[in-house]
This record gives structure tokens, C-alpha cells and sequence, in this order.
């Protein structure tokens, strides 16, 4: 559908094929960003966690964007489930810049307010168009105690429902995540905190999300990830924290690059989501690589 600002805006449902799964996406597009107002004003109405506006960026080369990322409440650093929206809309409407090298990928940098996110877009065998995006160089810390002990608090969740392999940390990839690893799938299960006061919190920390996960397996964890700051009480597919999650790992050692995993979210919403995270040798940046499926209007 066509905005009144002369851009194009769409609905995309992230990680996923099911339009009624993964996380919704709004994706603006247009020849030049509307004001701060006007992206704030259409996040709100589109009403999803995060809605990514796209144009095309001074160079003027193709598949080069300016993105900005907005919540219905606030704007955001970065989105990782907006931006594997706005790569795979992009590439299905050739929108991108040439592959470097005849058959390989489509190729799209995203401006954002942090720096240039690198990504992919392809195209499988069956049709299937995903895109990977390389986050900017993430970082990994132990959190302040004050800050464990008020998270856990609100989330009702004591310390020894913690797995003590996978201590908590505050991880970067674009933004800040808090990550805490429950023992058993029952404790993830259950979530249930006081929205205005993890609100607080968070904003105090600088936090977009808390990420919630419980280790199924060497390579396959499930997710929760409450996003008061952004208005919404749980985000079905996060990127960005999948993508912290990956730099996590890869600090402490769990993983060896080359490796990848896989992050399920969204199942206790009922949208259910698969995000793909992967690290190489020699590459800063945490690479997280799903689909997107269009939501009907």
C-alpha cells in the first residue's frame, strides 16, 4: 500500500513463512524519510514492535539504505527482525545491489544510527527468498548486580532456576539485551511481570530487551524476550538479541567459529518463529539469517 508520504508501506511477518507466525514488521519505503514525527506517527498506527523505514542513502549507489527503526512509543537503534523484513521485501522487488559474483547473492548495506549493516539476500531452490544480516561489532559484559537482582525480582524468577552453565551477561549487537538462561523449559514457560516497573528498569539500563532463553540443545535454544520499552509485552522474534545471544556464546567459548544455531521463538505467543545465528572466522559481526512472509491487509 502506498503512505501519504509518498512512500510504500507493507506488513511482514520475520522468521517465518506463516503469516500468522514469527514477528510482524512494518516496512516503509520511499525516496526520502518522512520526519521524526510522521515515522513516529505510522509506527503507532501500524502498531507492531518495530516498523523500519528505508531510502535510498546519499551515495546514490543501489542497494545502499538509510534505515531508521521506530516502536509505537519510541524510536530504536536497531531491529534485527525489521531489517530480515526489509531485505527480503527489497530483494523480492529487486531492490538491491548487484551480487558479487554472477549467481551469488543480492547485496544490501543498511545506514543505520550505529553504522553500515551488511546483508545478504537469496533466493532457494523451492522459491523461498531469506536475507542475513552481519550485525556491527557486538560486545559482551557481566551485568551490575543492583540491575540482576531488580530484573529477577520483577520476573519472579529466583536464582536457582538460573543455569549456572550460562551466567548472565548484558550483550550488544546493535542494542542492549540482558541475558538470562533458565535451568528448565517449565521456568521459561511462565511469564508474568509488572510491565510499568521492568519499563523502568530497563530504560535505567539502557535495555531493549530482556533475553530469555533455556538451552534445548549444543546448537537449538528457545526464547522469550519481554519488550516493555517498546510497548509490548513480549516480542515473538527478536534479531538482535539472537544475535547478542550469538556473541554471548562465542565469549564464553560455547561455540567455535565456524558454527551456527538455532533460536525458536514466539511459541508460548502462538506465533512461532526460527531464527538462524551463525559466526565465521575472522568476522566481528554475529550473522543472523530468516525468512519473511507478507501479512495479508
Amino acid at each position: 500500500m502506498t503512505d501519504a508520504t509518498s512512500g510504500t508501506l507493507l506488513r511482514l511477518a520475520a522468521f517465518t513463512l506463516d503469516p500468522a507466525g514469527g514477528n510482524p514488521a512494518g516496512v516503509w519505503f520511499g525516496a526520502v524519510l518522512p520526519p521524526d514525527d510522521e515515522m513516529q506517527r505510522i509506527a503507532a498506527e501500524v502498531g507492531y514492535s518495530e516498523t523500519a523505514f528505508l531510502a535510498p542513502d546519499r551515495s546514490e549507489l543501489p542497494g545502499r539504505y538509510r534505515v531508521r527503526y521506530f516502536s509505537p512509543l519510541a524510536e530504536v537503534p536497531f531491529c534485527g527482525h525489521a531489517s530480515i523484513a526489509s531485505g527480503v521485501a527489497l530483494g523480492q522487488r529487486g531492490m538491491t545491489g548487484p551480487p558479487e559474483r554472477d549467481g551469488g547473492p543480492a547485496r544490501i548495506v543498511l545506514g543505520t544510527n550505529d553504522g553500515p549493516v551488511e546483508m545478504v539476500v537469496s533466493v532457494d531452490h523451492d522459491g523461498t527468498t531469506q536475507a542475513t544480516l552481519t550485525s556491527i561489532e557486538p560486545w559482551v559484559r557481566q551485568p551490575e548486580p543492583g540491575l540482576l537482582a531488580a530484573a529477577l525480582e520483577l520476573l519472579g524468577w529466583r536464582t536457582d532456576e538460573l543455569d549456572p552453565e550460562l551466567t548472565p551477561a548484558i550483550a550488544f549487537a546493535g542494542v542492549r539485551h540482558l541475558i538470562l538462561a533458565a535451568r528448565d523449559l517449565d521456568r521459561l514457560a511462565r511469564l508474568d511481570y509488572p510491565f510499568d516497573a521492568l519499563r523502568t528498569l530497563m530504560h535505567e539500563a539502557d535495555l531493549t530487551t530482556l533475553q530469555l532463553i533455556w538451552r534445548e540443545g549444543p546448537d537449538r535454544f528457545r526464547a522469550r524476550d519481554p519488550f516493555p520499552v517498546g510497548g509490548v509485552v513480549e516480542d515473538p522474534a527478536t534479531g538482535a538479541a539472537a544475535a547478542a545471544l550469538g556473541a554471548y556464546l562465542r565469549e564464553r567459548g560455547d561455540i567455535v567459529p565456524p558454527a551456527s544455531f538455532e533460536v525458536v521463538q514466539g511459541v508460548e505467543m502462538g506465533r512461532p518463529g526460527r531464527i538462524t545465528v551463525s559466526v565465521v572466522p575472522g568476522q566481528a559481526g554475529v550473522r543472523v539469517t530468516g525468512t519473511a512472509v507478507a501479512i495479508p491487509t
